[in-house]
């Protein structure tokens, strides 16, 4: 029988550690201080900011019922996209969940004639309601089960049109 080898761990070496200190040490906290200020500066216009993605939202939306394209389609998928990526950073996570179940919408979907205009439509109703109400609690029992009910709407949806054809 061989004789057995010992067992011999190596540990390499931590570069990224030995290059930024290892503490917090080394932070700026001016900076830090400096860049907060101007978060809380820029906030004044995040509303502005939503506001015009939500109006961009629902013109993608009332194209998409003009003209049920592949270019509107991807237009109104796209607003969704933008809005569900940065309602949560202006403070909207409320609006987030509901892009992101209309993006889910017309992701799922693969002929836009498939789409259900009043599902899509009660998205972007909901989307305006919480902006216009300025909805910014995430535990406010009325908006939360109208979120959950559209996301749970989407999944019959999407289940229907793929178990259909």
């Amino acid at each position: 029988m061989p004789k057995e080898q010992p067992i011999e761990l190596f540990m390499p070496p931590n570069m990224l550690k030995a290059k930024v200190g290892g503490t917090f040490a080394g932070l700026d906290m001016a900076a830090i201080n400096r860049a907060e200020a101007a978060m809380e500066t820029l906030k004044v216009e995040f509303s502005d900011w939503i506001a015009k993605d939500i109006a961009r939202l629902g013109e993608a939306y009332d194209a998409f019922v003009a003209n049920k394209s592949a270019a509107c389609a991807g237009d109104l998928f796209r607003a969704s996209h933008d809005l569900k990526g940065q309602a949560t950073t202006f403070e909207f996570p409320l609006i987030a969940r509901v892009a992101a179940s209309l993006c889910k919408l017309m992701d799922a979907l693969e002929s836009h004639d498939a789409v259900p205009l009043q599902l899509a439509d009660a998205h972007v109703n909901a989307i305006r309601v919480i902006h216009r109400d300025k909805i910014k609690d995430i535990s406010d029992l009325t908006t939360l089960t109208l979120v959950e009910e559209l996301e749970a709407r989407v999944v019959k949806a999407v289940a229907y049109v793929t178990h259909k054809g």
